[in-house]
């Protein structure tokens, strides 16, 4: 298993400049190789998640960011692909509707956190909030900073109340999203998530860099830590994320419920 810690946000002056996007080291020899060991893992993580489900105290949230064509649609195909959809379940956040607006911006959000037994996998989140609003100028930096207290204190909350939270930051470089990009106007499979609004925020790829790094370094905690995780190599992608998800599930010491006293006399009638 790779060394997570290396890619786990710990300084508050870090740079992404720092991580290689197109990091391939926990690539195999061979296709082959790759596919077995996603195979291996998904159903390593099936097999702890069913127990968590069964347990029905604890929850696990998977948060998952990044630019567009990062990834995320891929990442839960891949690494959730042997895994029983029961107890699992997916969150979208696209633009807020006049209804979630009219609520503060973590409203829509706590709806979506996972409930006991429970892994719920977030496909963007609450950290819109402090990313596409700041690149536009839609808040200042006051309310940014405020937004991040607030962030902190949500998650801490879910943390204490029984939540583990893995944050991951799917880090694309700029020219392999212009390769993906262009994939989806030239496949006609592929068209249809082609959003021209994308090429309008990938004009601002510095100005979101620094909202992702201000974000991370201000919202990495050991209750909810962030991952940069390298997204060039999508396969590499779902390994890191796989071999992070397991790891974690593992190291909640995950039980099936004791076995009451009372079933050892039980016996099923004809």
């Amino acid at each position: 298993m790779a060394n997570l810690d290396r890619y786990r946000v710990k300084s508050k002056k870090f740079s992404l400049k720092d991580f290689d996007a197109n990091d391939r080291s926990q690539r195999g020899a061979s296709k082959e190789q790759d596919a077995y060991e996603l195979t291996r893992l998904a159903i390593q993580i099936n097999s702890l998640q069913d127990i968590l489900h069964a347990e029905n105290k604890r929850k696990l949230l998977l948060i998952l960011q990044g630019m567009d064509a990062s990834g995320k649609d891929g990442t839960i195909r891949h690494v959730f692909s042997e895994c029983d959809p029961l107890g699992i379940r997916l969150a979208s956040f696209k633009a807020p509707s006049s209804e979630e607006l009219a609520h503060d911006y973590l409203w829509r959000v706590h709806k979506e956190v996972p409930k006991a037994g429970e892994v719920v996998i977030f496909n963007r989140s609450h950290y819109e909030d402090v990313l596409i609003v700041k690149v536009h100028d839609w808040i200042d930096d006051a309310e940014c900073k405020r937004r991040y207290a607030q962030i902190n204190d949500f998650e801490r909350m879910l943390s204490e109340t029984g939540t583990t939270i893995i944050k991951c930051y799917l880090h694309i470089s700029k020219d392999e999203q212009k390769l993906r990009m262009q994939e989806r106007l030239d496949d006609p499979v592929k068209t249809w998530k082609f959003n021209p609004n994308d090429l309008k925020e990938r004009a601002l790829w510095p100005q979101y860099m620094r909202a992702y790094e201000n974000a991370m370094q201000a919202t990495s905690t050991d209750y909810a830590p962030w991952y940069v995780i390298p997204a060039d190599s999508k396969t590499n992608r779902n390994l890191l994320i796989s071999q992070l998800l397991l790891k974690t599930l593992q190291d909640m010491h995950l039980q099936y419920p004791a076995v009451p006293v009372e079933y050892a006399t039980l016996k099923i009638a004809n």
